[in-house]
């Protein structure tokens, strides 16, 4: 197969779609990458072809998710994001006043309504532009895509080929139907049918590294789940220092991730902060200060930001990076923003979590393992509530016992090499079911996969597929 694969927004995103990235090359497919500047260097050292030419999530105009360029009131798909209305906006006249404010219906702030109006406007626009010189070279079988990158939608419908995201605390948290009004507007644009569905954004199903009874996803769709990796970056090593960490206390990892960092180069650029997210700084020296007062170990990977204004006691250990998902296999604490990629990860390792969450998916990925009894949702950052929800947790026999069934639960996943046949296997159903269109000619053509497989498929996929 020809797999083209798309990544944006943080380094993160290119984490989650390295593993499926590298098992397919591995299995002999041709994988392209379609990435952004600041995510390429994730997939430096495998053997897959990296063309960094989408657009960045956060456009020229700042971190509120729309481009100055673009707000006039003319007509047309090159024109402003529309905003995004939801049950609890003034004047949407869906819903109440108690169902108004940050924490509406659909769990979504301002920020991420705007977010989702670029995603599914501009940035789709632009991303879809990017791609189609790529997709004409290489004639892709197939599209696995970021999970906020709508523009490789739009070709995949155009090229008749199917599209699944990769794991996305993006896909799981927002209603695709509040991405279908945008997407159909761009739809009518290009000359493609408009859809009704909001399943359409994911026809063929998508991709997670989590089970089913674990899931964070809030909307059903069939999904192709393969077991959490703990060796994402190959070269990844933890130093020789953390062998030499005392082992007489609790050993608690906390980390900034990969975009709150990002938003501090805003903040330096004279850019707001996103709202409901927290100057780095300020939360990094809260999270040294409370690990300072806690009986523990303590090892802090702080992304690179420096942490002015507080004194780490003699028990934490401050570094810029870590290889996260190594620590985990032996850390028995994880606070951590909540990001989608590190709660992954802290499943599969069994480790509890203290989740302090920021923005985007963080607050509802929070809740969900509040929900799942896997740790706690910390609201308070004063440095000694920390180090009191955390002494809590290490002492909680119960969340250890379930973290430890979400851990079992993963491991009994496929594995992720099971996910090339799989996918070669669903790509030949879908070229039976609806011939391609070549991208150079708009004429109708039965696909490579078709050609060599679609007598021989009749199974379903069986890369532990299941409805959610």
């Amino acid at each position: 197969m020809r797999v083209l694969c798309t990544a944006t927004g943080s380094p993160s995103h290119g984490r989650a779609l390295l593993p499926l990235a590298r098992a397919l090359a591995a299995a002999g497919h041709e994988v392209t990458v379609a990435s952004t500047a600041a995510v390429a260097p994730v997939f430096a050292d495998d053997d897959v072809t990296v063309v960094s030419c989408l657009p960045p999530l956060v456009p020229s105009g700042g971190a509120d998710g729309r481009d100055p360029a673009r707000t006039t009131a003319s007509a047309g798909p090159r024109d402003a994001d529309r905003a995004v209305r939801v049950p609890g906006d003034p004047g949407t006249g869906v819903g109440g006043d108690e169902d108004a404010g940050d924490g509406d219906a659909d769990g979504l702030g301002p920020d991420m309504r705007k977010l989702v109006a670029r995603l599914s406007g501009s940035h789709a626009l632009e991303g879809h532009r990017a791609l189609r010189p790529l997709a004409r070279d290489m004639a892709p079988d197939v599209i696995v895509r970021d999970g906020m990158d709508l523009g490789a939608c739009l070709l995949a419908e155009q090229l008749g080929v199917p599209h699944l995201p990769i794991p996305s605390g993006f896909v799981n948290t927002v209603d695709p139907a509040l991405l279908l009004p945008g997407l159909n507007r761009l739809r009518e644009s290009l000359g493609l049918p408009v859809r009704e569905d909001p399943a359409s954004l994911h026809p063929h199903g998508r991709f997670d590294y989590l089970p089913r009874d674990h899931s964070f996803a809030r909307f059903p769709a069939t999904v192709l789940a393969y077991r959490q990796t703990t060796a994402v970056d190959r070269t990844a090593g933890l130093p020789e220092w953390v062998a030499r960490l005392p082992t007489d206390r609790p050993l608690v990892f906390a980390a900034m991730g990969t975009a709150l960092p990002m938003f501090r180069g805003l903040l330096s650029e004279g850019a707001s902060l996103p709202h409901g997210v927290s100057d780095p700084s300020e939360v990094l020296r809260a999270i040294v200060a409370g690990l300072s007062l806690l009986e523990c170990v303590a090892v802090v990977a702080t992304s690179g930001i420096a942490c002015d204004g507080v004194e780490p006691g003699p028990n934490v250990h401050l570094t810029d990076s870590l290889a996260q998902p190594l620590l985990l296999e032996c850390a028995d604490l994880f606070v951590t923003h909540g990001g989608y990629n590190s709660v992954r990860e802290a499943v599969r390792t069994g480790t509890p979590m203290v989740v302090a969450p920021h923005f985007g998916d963080q607050p509802l990925n929070a809740r969900r393992v509040r929900e799942l009894g896997l740790g706690r949702h910390l609201t308070d950052l004063e440095p000694r509530a920390l180090a009191e929800v955390c002494a809590d947790l290490l002492a909680d026999r119960e969340v250890a016992a379930r973290c430890r069934r979400a851990r079992l639960a993963t491991l009994a996943l496929p594995d992720i090499g099971r996910s090339p046949a799989d996918l070669a296997e669903l790509c030949a159903r879908a070229a039976v079911r609806s011939p391609r269109t070549s991208s150079s000619t708009g004429k109708v053509r039965p696909s490579r996969s078709a050609r060599r497989a679609a007598a021989d498929v009749t199974a379903v996929p069986r890369g532990g597929t299941s409805r959610r």
